[in-house]
């Protein structure tokens, strides 16, 4: 039986479109592709078709390869939806290929935070919920995922969300939202009790009762109030509280661009 020959914009482009595809530009005289060849063929077999490995040899198809910027091999570059996402060069250890492929691979739960993160943003929270709950149960590493269930549970069972939230600290594009739980975990955890004395000391505790029921008007105006009276109670936590809120809801939400002016005129 004849065998197809290779087409690249079958085998790779628009196979891409279904599977990632992992391509290996190698040739047969380089030393450092030999030793990077078995690595990329065990890690295909224990991904079980969950991305495909496309080897070219760049004496065979040279063409191919100026055509992708291949300047020196090994050269690895993941294809989806049939562009390069990402890519790296030379003979990389094993586990370091891992955690590459672990940040660039397309998740198979991607469908599932869209309608979970919309859910959310319409304020189906309990909708929400379990849909990122079964994410990160099934998929650990799924930053977005991971942020979006700590965010649903912060203010009903702020322990727990510092907890789900704690791997995301250092990951890129999460600096600003692990600051925010840091200000607003302990504040929505501890008592009101607890809190010092001092004459803001009941409107400090309204703007945190505020925050558990995400009133966050409510909040906001409540510690723009104990700024302007009293800054330092609560060790200035009111200032860190509006920042943290800020954070959490992003500089384009409605809520940060109608407080942050009032915010900023409070000192």
């Amino acid at each position: 039986m004849q065998s197809i020959p290779f087409d690249f914009s079958r085998d790779v482009l628009e196979q891409s479109r279904t599977v990632p595809v992992l391509v290996d530009f190698w040739a047969s005289w380089c030393a450092p592709c030999r030793m990077l060849a078995p690595v990329l063929e065990r890690l295909a077999e224990k991904a079980e078709g969950h991305w495909i490995l496309v080897k070219i040899d760049t004496e065979e198809l040279p063409e191919i390869a100026r055509e992708y910027g291949v300047r020196s091999i090994p050269s690895v570059k993941l294809f989806y939806d049939g562009m390069v996402v990402d890519e790296f060069a030379g003979a990389l250890p094993e586990r370091q290929i891992e955690q590459w492929l672990s940040k660039v691979l397309p998740s198979p739960f991607a469908q599932m935070v869209a309608e979970a993160d919309d859910l959310s943003a319409a304020g189906q929270r309990d909708a929400a919920l379990p849909m990122y709950e079964h994410v990160v149960a099934s998929e650990p590493g799924n930053t977005r995922a991971r942020a979006g269930l700590a965010k649903s549970l912060l203010f009903a069972a702020p322990e727990d969300a510092m907890r789900i939230v704690e791997p995301l600290e250092g990951e890129q594009g999460y600096a600003e939202l692990c600051d925010a739980f840091r200000t607003l975990g302990p504040m929505l955890a501890r008592p009101a009790s607890s809190l010092p004395e001092g004459a803001s000391r009941g409107i400090y505790a309204a703007a945190v009762d505020c925050l558990r029921n995400r009133d966050f008007d409510g909040a906001l105006e409540r510690f723009i109030s104990v700024l302007r009276s009293d800054r330092q109670y609560d060790g200035d936590g009111a200032r860190k509280a509006c920042i943290a809120v800020f954070r959490l809801l992003g500089e384009g939400h409605e809520v940060t661009m109608r407080y942050r002016r009032l915010f900023d005129r409070a000192f």
